[in-house]
Protein backbone atom coordinates (compact mmCIF):
# COMPACT_ATOMS: atom_id res chain seq x y z
CA UNK A 1 0.00 0.00 0.00
CA UNK A 2 2.89 2.33 0.49
CA UNK A 3 4.64 1.39 -2.20
CA UNK A 4 1.02 2.00 -4.67
CA UNK A 5 0.35 5.47 -2.71
CA UNK A 6 4.26 6.63 -3.82
CA UNK A 7 3.82 5.83 -6.96
CA UNK A 8 0.43 6.77 -7.76
CA UNK A 9 -0.14 9.92 -5.49
CA UNK A 10 3.27 11.32 -4.28
CA UNK A 11 5.32 10.96 -7.47
CA UNK A 12 2.40 13.02 -9.32
CA UNK A 13 1.97 16.25 -6.73
CA UNK A 14 2.91 18.76 -9.73
CA UNK A 15 -0.63 20.94 -9.33
CA UNK A 16 0.86 24.16 -10.17
CA UNK A 17 -0.90 27.65 -11.02
CA UNK A 18 -0.63 28.39 -15.18
CA UNK A 19 -2.69 31.07 -16.76
CA UNK A 20 -5.04 27.83 -18.68
CA UNK A 21 -7.21 30.30 -20.25
CA UNK A 22 -4.12 32.74 -21.87
CA UNK A 23 -3.67 31.72 -25.58
CA UNK A 24 0.33 31.28 -26.09
CA UNK A 25 0.75 34.15 -28.31
CA UNK A 26 -0.95 36.77 -25.78
CA UNK A 27 1.92 35.58 -23.11
CA UNK A 28 4.03 36.99 -26.00
CA UNK A 29 2.07 40.28 -25.89
CA UNK A 30 2.14 40.25 -22.15
CA UNK A 31 5.89 40.55 -22.86
CA UNK A 32 5.93 43.04 -25.65
CA UNK A 33 4.11 45.34 -22.88
CA UNK A 34 6.50 44.76 -20.81
CA UNK A 35 9.56 45.65 -22.44
CA UNK A 36 8.84 46.62 -26.37
CA UNK A 37 12.46 47.67 -26.65
CA UNK A 38 14.40 44.80 -25.31
CA UNK A 39 15.72 42.13 -28.43
CA UNK A 40 13.51 39.18 -29.67
CA UNK A 41 15.51 37.81 -32.38
CA UNK A 42 18.77 37.62 -33.41
CA UNK A 43 19.74 36.56 -36.75
CA UNK A 44 23.14 36.84 -38.43
CA UNK A 45 23.72 40.71 -38.31
CA UNK A 46 19.87 41.51 -37.91
CA UNK A 47 18.39 42.14 -34.44
CA UNK A 48 14.59 42.65 -33.82
CA UNK A 49 12.90 44.18 -31.06
CA UNK A 50 9.32 42.96 -29.08
CA UNK A 51 7.54 46.28 -30.56
CA UNK A 52 8.89 45.58 -34.17
CA UNK A 53 8.20 41.85 -34.09
CA UNK A 54 4.89 42.14 -32.59
CA UNK A 55 3.91 44.98 -34.58
CA UNK A 56 4.95 43.19 -38.21
CA UNK A 57 2.92 39.77 -36.86
CA UNK A 58 -0.26 41.57 -36.01
CA UNK A 59 -0.30 43.20 -39.60
CA UNK A 60 -0.18 39.61 -41.10
CA UNK A 61 -2.79 38.36 -38.63
CA UNK A 62 -5.23 40.58 -39.95
CA UNK A 63 -4.21 40.03 -43.41
CA UNK A 64 -4.85 35.93 -43.01
CA UNK A 65 -8.32 37.18 -40.74
CA UNK A 66 -9.48 39.20 -43.81
CA UNK A 67 -8.28 35.83 -45.79
CA UNK A 68 -10.79 33.82 -43.95
CA UNK A 69 -8.61 32.21 -40.80
CA UNK A 70 -10.57 31.01 -38.17
CA UNK A 71 -9.95 29.28 -34.62
CA UNK A 72 -9.27 25.57 -35.11
CA UNK A 73 -8.09 25.94 -38.74
CA UNK A 74 -4.85 24.55 -40.15
CA UNK A 75 -2.79 26.83 -42.04
CA UNK A 76 0.52 25.55 -43.38
CA UNK A 77 3.93 27.08 -43.08
CA UNK A 78 6.74 25.92 -45.24
CA UNK A 79 9.51 28.64 -44.81
CA UNK A 80 13.89 28.88 -44.08
CA UNK A 81 14.73 29.92 -40.82
CA UNK A 82 14.01 33.45 -40.57
CA UNK A 83 12.59 35.94 -38.82
CA UNK A 84 9.89 35.82 -41.73
CA UNK A 85 9.08 32.97 -39.94
CA UNK A 86 8.75 33.82 -36.47
CA UNK A 87 6.51 36.60 -38.22
CA UNK A 88 4.42 34.35 -39.60
CA UNK A 89 3.81 31.56 -36.85
CA UNK A 90 3.06 34.25 -34.37
CA UNK A 91 0.55 35.81 -37.00
CA UNK A 92 -1.23 32.59 -37.79
CA UNK A 93 -1.88 32.05 -33.73
CA UNK A 94 -3.07 35.30 -33.18
CA UNK A 95 -5.51 34.71 -36.69
CA UNK A 96 -6.40 32.05 -34.52
CA UNK A 97 -5.39 29.40 -36.75
CA UNK A 98 -3.04 25.77 -35.90
CA UNK A 99 -0.01 26.11 -37.67
CA UNK A 100 1.18 22.77 -39.39
CA UNK A 101 5.20 23.13 -39.97
CA UNK A 102 6.51 21.77 -43.45
CA UNK A 103 9.84 21.14 -43.37
CA UNK A 104 11.58 22.17 -47.00
CA UNK A 105 14.44 19.63 -46.36
CA UNK A 106 11.72 16.89 -46.51
CA UNK A 107 10.83 15.01 -50.10
CA UNK A 108 8.31 16.91 -51.87
CA UNK A 109 6.43 13.33 -51.72
CA UNK A 110 6.24 13.66 -47.98
CA UNK A 111 5.33 17.07 -48.02
CA UNK A 112 2.37 16.51 -50.38
CA UNK A 113 1.61 13.51 -48.09
CA UNK A 114 1.06 16.07 -44.93
CA UNK A 115 -0.68 18.68 -47.36
CA UNK A 116 -3.23 16.08 -48.28
CA UNK A 117 -3.78 14.66 -44.68
CA UNK A 118 -3.94 18.41 -43.02
CA UNK A 119 -6.29 19.71 -46.01
CA UNK A 120 -4.98 23.28 -45.41
CA UNK A 121 -6.55 25.36 -47.18
CA UNK A 122 -3.57 28.67 -46.85
CA UNK A 123 0.14 28.05 -46.98
CA UNK A 124 2.52 30.60 -45.83
CA UNK A 125 5.42 30.31 -47.87
CA UNK A 126 9.06 31.66 -48.70
CA UNK A 127 11.13 30.74 -52.09
CA UNK A 128 12.65 27.94 -50.53
CA UNK A 129 9.55 26.18 -49.09
CA UNK A 130 7.54 26.75 -52.34
CA UNK A 131 10.79 25.03 -54.36
CA UNK A 132 10.55 22.32 -51.99
CA UNK A 133 6.80 21.72 -52.39
CA UNK A 134 6.35 22.47 -56.16
CA UNK A 135 3.77 23.91 -58.14
CA UNK A 136 1.36 21.09 -58.53
CA UNK A 137 1.28 21.00 -54.48
CA UNK A 138 -0.05 24.40 -54.28
CA UNK A 139 -2.19 24.88 -56.56
CA UNK A 140 -5.14 24.65 -55.26
CA UNK A 141 -3.98 26.70 -51.79
CA UNK A 142 -4.46 30.67 -50.85
CA UNK A 143 -0.49 31.04 -50.99
CA UNK A 144 0.42 33.85 -48.57
CA UNK A 145 4.65 34.93 -49.73
CA UNK A 146 6.60 35.90 -46.29
CA UNK A 147 9.08 37.14 -48.50
CA UNK A 148 7.31 39.49 -50.59
CA UNK A 149 9.36 42.94 -51.63
CA UNK A 150 5.82 45.28 -50.70
CA UNK A 151 3.47 42.50 -49.06
CA UNK A 152 0.08 42.81 -49.47
CA UNK A 153 -0.53 43.16 -45.62
CA UNK A 154 1.66 46.44 -45.03
CA UNK A 155 -1.02 48.54 -44.58
CA UNK A 156 -3.07 46.43 -41.44
CA UNK A 157 -2.93 47.49 -38.13
CA UNK A 158 -0.16 46.61 -36.49
CA UNK A 159 -2.79 46.49 -32.93
CA UNK A 160 -3.04 42.81 -31.18
CA UNK A 161 -5.80 40.99 -32.87
CA UNK A 162 -8.83 40.46 -30.31
CA UNK A 163 -8.88 36.60 -29.32
CA UNK A 164 -12.44 37.31 -28.23
CA UNK A 165 -13.85 38.82 -31.08
CA UNK A 166 -12.55 36.23 -33.19
CA UNK A 167 -14.17 33.51 -30.66
CA UNK A 168 -10.78 32.45 -29.47
CA UNK A 169 -9.73 30.65 -26.60
CA UNK A 170 -7.50 28.43 -25.34
CA UNK A 171 -8.85 24.94 -25.65
CA UNK A 172 -8.43 26.15 -29.87
CA UNK A 173 -5.58 24.09 -31.69
CA UNK A 174 -2.40 25.89 -31.35
CA UNK A 175 -0.43 23.51 -34.01
CA UNK A 176 -0.53 20.56 -35.96
CA UNK A 177 3.21 18.44 -36.09
CA UNK A 178 3.08 15.61 -37.95
CA UNK A 179 5.33 12.32 -36.32
CA UNK A 180 8.56 10.93 -37.76
CA UNK A 181 6.28 8.33 -39.44
CA UNK A 182 8.48 5.73 -37.56
CA UNK A 183 5.97 3.42 -36.69
CA UNK A 184 3.54 3.51 -39.66
CA UNK A 185 2.49 6.48 -41.15
CA UNK A 186 2.59 10.10 -39.68
CA UNK A 187 -0.32 11.33 -37.80
CA UNK A 188 -0.84 14.72 -37.06
CA UNK A 189 -0.94 15.46 -33.36
CA UNK A 190 -3.17 18.59 -32.49
CA UNK A 191 -1.81 20.30 -29.54
CA UNK A 192 -4.11 22.95 -28.09
CA UNK A 193 -2.93 26.81 -26.46
CA UNK A 194 -3.86 25.33 -22.64
CA UNK A 195 -1.16 22.20 -23.17
CA UNK A 196 1.39 24.32 -24.75
CA UNK A 197 1.05 27.51 -22.17
CA UNK A 198 1.59 24.40 -19.41
CA UNK A 199 4.48 23.34 -21.06
CA UNK A 200 5.80 27.47 -21.47
CA UNK A 201 5.12 28.51 -18.15
CA UNK A 202 6.91 25.29 -16.88
CA UNK A 203 10.24 25.85 -18.84
CA UNK A 204 9.97 29.15 -17.88
CA UNK A 205 9.84 29.01 -14.26
CA UNK A 206 12.77 25.38 -14.75
CA UNK A 207 14.96 27.03 -16.94
CA UNK A 208 14.25 30.41 -16.85
CA UNK A 209 15.19 31.31 -20.20
CA UNK A 210 15.75 35.19 -19.93
CA UNK A 211 19.04 35.66 -21.85
CA UNK A 212 19.27 33.63 -25.28
CA UNK A 213 17.89 30.88 -26.54
CA UNK A 214 19.54 28.69 -29.48
CA UNK A 215 17.27 28.07 -32.14
CA UNK A 216 18.42 25.55 -34.86
CA UNK A 217 15.90 22.49 -34.96
CA UNK A 218 13.10 22.19 -37.97
CA UNK A 219 10.29 23.85 -37.28
CA UNK A 220 8.60 20.29 -37.92
CA UNK A 221 9.99 18.59 -34.38
CA UNK A 222 8.42 20.30 -31.32
CA UNK A 223 11.61 21.06 -29.90
CA UNK A 224 11.66 24.67 -30.84
CA UNK A 225 8.27 25.10 -28.85
CA UNK A 226 10.84 25.51 -26.19
CA UNK A 227 13.89 27.06 -27.67
CA UNK A 228 12.08 29.44 -29.89
CA UNK A 229 8.78 30.33 -27.65
CA UNK A 230 10.39 29.93 -23.82
CA UNK A 231 12.11 33.33 -24.70
CA UNK A 232 9.81 35.14 -26.15
CA UNK A 233 7.50 35.09 -23.44
CA UNK A 234 10.12 35.41 -20.51
CA UNK A 235 12.10 38.33 -21.88
CA UNK A 236 15.14 36.53 -23.51
CA UNK A 237 15.84 36.28 -27.26
CA UNK A 238 16.16 33.72 -29.94
CA UNK A 239 19.20 33.22 -31.80
CA UNK A 240 18.08 32.01 -35.35
CA UNK A 241 21.06 30.18 -37.22
CA UNK A 242 21.16 29.53 -40.68
CA UNK A 243 19.54 26.89 -42.40
CA UNK A 244 22.13 23.72 -43.38
CA UNK A 245 24.56 22.46 -41.03
CA UNK A 246 22.79 22.11 -37.47
CA UNK A 247 25.94 21.45 -35.62
CA UNK A 248 27.73 24.09 -36.88
CA UNK A 249 24.70 26.37 -36.51
CA UNK A 250 24.96 25.75 -32.95
CA UNK A 251 28.97 25.51 -32.59
CA UNK A 252 28.69 28.85 -33.62
CA UNK A 253 26.92 29.85 -31.12
CA UNK A 254 28.30 28.03 -27.54
CA UNK A 255 32.07 29.55 -27.27
CA UNK A 256 30.00 33.02 -26.35
CA UNK A 257 27.96 33.03 -23.60
CA UNK A 258 24.82 31.39 -24.07
CA UNK A 259 21.44 30.55 -22.33
CA UNK A 260 20.07 27.73 -23.50
CA UNK A 261 20.08 25.04 -25.88
CA UNK A 262 18.33 22.47 -27.08
CA UNK A 263 19.98 19.48 -28.62
CA UNK A 264 18.93 15.80 -29.21
CA UNK A 265 22.46 13.29 -27.66
CA UNK A 266 23.46 12.02 -31.60
CA UNK A 267 24.02 15.88 -31.96
CA UNK A 268 25.50 16.72 -28.47
CA UNK A 269 27.94 14.02 -28.52
CA UNK A 270 29.17 15.29 -32.39
CA UNK A 271 29.03 18.62 -31.17
CA UNK A 272 31.72 17.60 -28.10
CA UNK A 273 33.59 15.73 -30.20
CA UNK A 274 34.03 18.23 -32.44
CA UNK A 275 34.63 21.21 -29.55
CA UNK A 276 37.04 18.33 -27.62
CA UNK A 277 39.48 17.65 -31.00
CA UNK A 278 39.96 21.28 -31.99
CA UNK A 279 40.41 22.59 -28.36
CA UNK A 280 37.14 24.77 -28.03
CA UNK A 281 35.01 25.53 -25.56
CA UNK A 282 31.50 26.34 -24.21
CA UNK A 283 29.57 28.70 -22.45
CA UNK A 284 26.05 27.48 -21.73
CA UNK A 285 24.05 27.76 -18.78
CA UNK A 286 21.07 24.93 -20.35
CA UNK A 287 21.70 22.32 -21.99
CA UNK A 288 18.46 20.71 -22.73
CA UNK A 289 18.67 17.22 -24.26
CA UNK A 290 15.60 15.35 -25.40
CA UNK A 291 14.88 13.09 -28.88
CA UNK A 292 16.18 10.02 -28.00
CA UNK A 293 17.89 7.87 -25.15
CA UNK A 294 20.75 9.85 -23.39
CA UNK A 295 24.27 7.72 -22.69
CA UNK A 296 26.36 8.08 -19.99
CA UNK A 297 29.11 8.78 -21.95
CA UNK A 298 28.24 11.42 -24.01
CA UNK A 299 27.45 13.26 -20.72
CA UNK A 300 31.15 12.79 -19.57
CA UNK A 301 32.47 13.88 -23.09
CA UNK A 302 30.63 16.95 -22.33
CA UNK A 303 31.49 17.52 -18.58
CA UNK A 304 35.04 17.65 -19.51
CA UNK A 305 34.96 20.49 -21.79
CA UNK A 306 32.11 22.07 -19.61
CA UNK A 307 32.15 20.73 -16.19
CA UNK A 308 29.46 23.95 -14.64
CA UNK A 309 26.77 23.31 -17.61
CA UNK A 310 23.15 22.84 -16.38
CA UNK A 311 22.36 19.42 -18.38
CA UNK A 312 18.71 18.24 -18.21
CA UNK A 313 17.63 15.03 -19.88
CA UNK A 314 13.52 16.04 -20.87
CA UNK A 315 11.58 13.22 -22.42
CA UNK A 316 8.43 13.22 -24.06
CA UNK A 317 6.26 12.54 -26.87
CA UNK A 318 4.73 15.30 -29.93
CA UNK A 319 1.71 13.63 -28.32
CA UNK A 320 2.29 15.30 -24.63
CA UNK A 321 3.84 18.64 -25.87
CA UNK A 322 7.61 18.59 -26.29
CA UNK A 323 8.40 17.34 -22.66
CA UNK A 324 6.18 15.80 -19.97
CA UNK A 325 9.36 14.62 -17.74
CA UNK A 326 12.77 15.75 -16.87
CA UNK A 327 15.82 15.05 -14.85
CA UNK A 328 18.43 17.02 -13.94
CA UNK A 329 21.55 15.25 -14.48
CA UNK A 330 24.40 15.33 -11.40
CA UNK A 331 27.89 16.42 -12.08
CA UNK A 332 29.04 12.88 -10.65
CA UNK A 333 27.52 10.97 -12.73
CA UNK A 334 29.25 7.37 -13.15
CA UNK A 335 29.92 5.77 -16.75
CA UNK A 336 27.61 3.41 -15.98
CA UNK A 337 24.62 4.76 -14.97
CA UNK A 338 21.52 4.51 -16.70
CA UNK A 339 20.43 8.50 -17.80
CA UNK A 340 16.49 8.52 -16.53
CA UNK A 341 13.99 10.40 -17.81
CA UNK A 342 13.05 11.62 -14.81
CA UNK A 343 9.78 12.74 -13.36
CA UNK A 344 6.88 14.58 -14.76
CA UNK A 345 6.85 18.46 -15.16
CA UNK A 346 4.12 20.59 -13.63
CA UNK A 347 0.28 19.87 -14.28
CA UNK A 348 1.33 16.43 -15.37
CA UNK A 349 1.17 12.70 -14.18
CA UNK A 350 3.37 9.55 -15.16
CA UNK A 351 2.26 5.95 -14.46
CA UNK A 352 3.88 3.04 -15.25
CA UNK A 353 1.45 0.12 -15.93
CA UNK A 354 0.85 -3.28 -16.94
CA UNK A 355 -0.91 -5.11 -19.96
CA UNK A 356 -4.09 -4.85 -17.39
CA UNK A 357 -3.54 -1.48 -16.26
CA UNK A 358 -2.48 -1.97 -12.84
CA UNK A 359 1.12 0.02 -11.63
CA UNK A 360 3.85 -2.51 -11.47
CA UNK A 361 6.04 -2.44 -8.57
CA UNK A 362 9.71 -0.82 -8.45
CA UNK A 363 11.82 -2.62 -10.54
CA UNK A 364 9.42 -4.12 -12.95
CA UNK A 365 8.80 -3.23 -16.61
CA UNK A 366 6.09 -1.68 -18.30
CA UNK A 367 3.68 0.79 -20.15
CA UNK A 368 4.61 4.42 -19.76
CA UNK A 369 0.94 5.99 -19.15
CA UNK A 370 0.89 10.00 -19.08
CA UNK A 371 -1.95 12.38 -18.03
CA UNK A 372 -2.40 16.28 -17.44
CA UNK A 373 -2.82 19.50 -19.32
CA UNK A 374 0.04 18.53 -21.78
CA UNK A 375 -1.84 15.68 -23.48
CA UNK A 376 -2.85 16.98 -27.16
CA UNK A 377 -6.04 16.71 -28.60
CA UNK A 378 -5.58 13.54 -30.64
CA UNK A 379 -4.62 12.84 -34.16
CA UNK A 380 -5.60 15.17 -36.84
CA UNK A 381 -8.29 12.41 -38.75
CA UNK A 382 -7.44 9.73 -36.99
CA UNK A 383 -10.50 9.05 -34.34
CA UNK A 384 -9.95 5.19 -34.59
CA UNK A 385 -6.08 5.55 -33.65
CA UNK A 386 -7.13 8.66 -31.18
CA UNK A 387 -9.55 6.17 -29.29
CA UNK A 388 -7.00 3.76 -29.06
CA UNK A 389 -4.13 5.46 -27.79
CA UNK A 390 -5.55 9.02 -26.21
Amino acid sequence: AEERSYLLEELNRTEADYPLDLCVHELFEAQVRRAPDAVALVFEEQSISYGALNADANRLAHHLIELGVRPDQPVAICVERSPAMVVGLLAILKAGGAYVPLDPAYPSSRLRQLLDDAGPRRLLCDATGRAALGAEAIADLSVVDLDAATPAWADQSADDPDPHALGLTARHLAYVIYTSGSTGTPKGVMVEHRGMTNYLSWARESYAPTSSSVVSSSLAFDATVNSLFAPLVSGGHALLTKEGDEVEGIRSRVGTPCGLVNVTPILLDVLGQQLQSAGGSSQVEVLVIGGEALSSSTVELWRQIQPAARMVNEYGPTEAVVGCAFHDIPADLSASTNVPIGRPISNTRLYVLDDHGQPVPFGAVGELYIGGAGVARGYLNRPDLTAERF
